[in-house]
């Protein structure tokens, strides 16, 4: 399936090298995802506060893409699915030396534990 470009906007860089939302109140990500429509970058889904799916909740900016080193997917939320779109503005991915979850400072040593839900 191929992206609506309609709902995009190439041009946009993202917001910055992790999560607004995150980065604001001092929590912390597993994966970002990057808002092809403005640039937004939010944590993903397997993230404690999914800051990408309440963006696109807030703003109906339906398409999204990761925001993880080699990694290009699109996914619309509208249509729950995977798609391809076009390469957009760079850099491409959060910086390949910041760690993955993180970032590292922020990250309780327990991370996998309370993203299992046993904490």
């Amino acid at each position: 399936m191929t992206i609506d470009t309609n709902r995009i906007d190439p041009a946009v860089p993202p917001s910055g090298p992790g999560c607004v939302e995150c980065d604001e109140t001092g929590s912390w990500w597993f994966h970002l995802r990057r808002c092809a429509a403005c640039g937004h970058v939010g944590c993903c889904d397997d993230s404690l506060n999914r800051h990408a799916t309440a963006h696109y909740r807030s703003t109906a900016h339906r398409v999204m893409q990761s925001f993880e080193p080699g990694e290009d997917w699109f996914w619309d939320y509208g249509t729950e699915s995977m798609a391809a779109g076009p390469r957009l503005a760079d850099p491409q991915s959060h910086p390949v030396d910041q760690t993955v979850p993180g970032p590292a400072e922020r990250l309780p040593t327990n991370w996998l534990d309370i993203l299992n839900g046993r904490e």
